[in-house]
């Protein structure tokens, strides 16, 4: 598995917990509305290149756990709809909520649903300019307008869990509150990518 360099840079450079998201508000003084919409975004690749989200968005295979992305244990395949394998499928083991482990710390997560993102939506390796594109996509984002972009960052359970990942993993930075903010922005100056 290949991190793309800014989810390599931030896992070298800092603890996970040490890592902050910036709100809209840090970008209000960039004059030129494209950089700024591209700035923004790029705060945005913070949780996006997070392994809250890149564990679960894999490019091939399936997916990975923990904060340094190990391979899934026990070894899981992504199976039709990309709820894995039939007999053994993400229900099996995770449900509803987190579990906290009962002889040892850890936990296993849980969400209803719980899922790989589509193919399509595969981000391991990918640079922020080529995940910004693919999320503007609708043919590779689910079909998903930039309002329904902002709806599932900013409300979507599944994308919350990432800020409530339980005991044993350090949650993505920020807030979802502020995701969600940082994604209006983002579409209120352009919805541009960065290079």
């Amino acid at each position: 598995m290949r991190l793309s360099f800014v989810a390599a840079a931030i896992l070298a450079a800092a603890p996970l917990a040490a890592q902050e998201l910036r709100g809209p508000e840090a970008f209000e003084g960039m004059a030129d509305g494209a950089e700024r919409s591209a700035a923004i975004f790029t705060e945005m690749g913070k949780v996006l290149t997070h392994p809250r989200c890149l564990n679960c968005h894999p490019v091939e295979g399936g997916p990975t756990q923990g904060d340094r992305m190990q391979a899934h244990n026990p070894p899981v395949v992504r199976g039709p709809a990309d709820f894995g394998a039939v007999g053994m499928n993400c229900t099996t083991c995770h449900g509803r909520e987190n579990v906290a482990f009962t002889g040892s710390p850890g936990s296993i997560p849980g969400h209803q649903p719980w899922s790989l993102a589509p193919i399509s939506m595969g981000w391991v390796g990918l640079g922020l300019g080529d995940i910004c594109r693919q999320l503007k996509d609708p043919a590779r984002n689910g079909g998903k307008t930039l309002e329904q972009l902002h709806e599932h960052n900013a409300s979507d359970g599944l994308v919350g869990w990432g800020w409530e990942p339980g005991e044993g993993r350090e949650p993505a930075p920020g807030s979802q509150e502020i995701f969600g903010e940082l994604t209006r922005a983002w579409i209120d100056s352009g919805a541009a990518c960065p290079s």
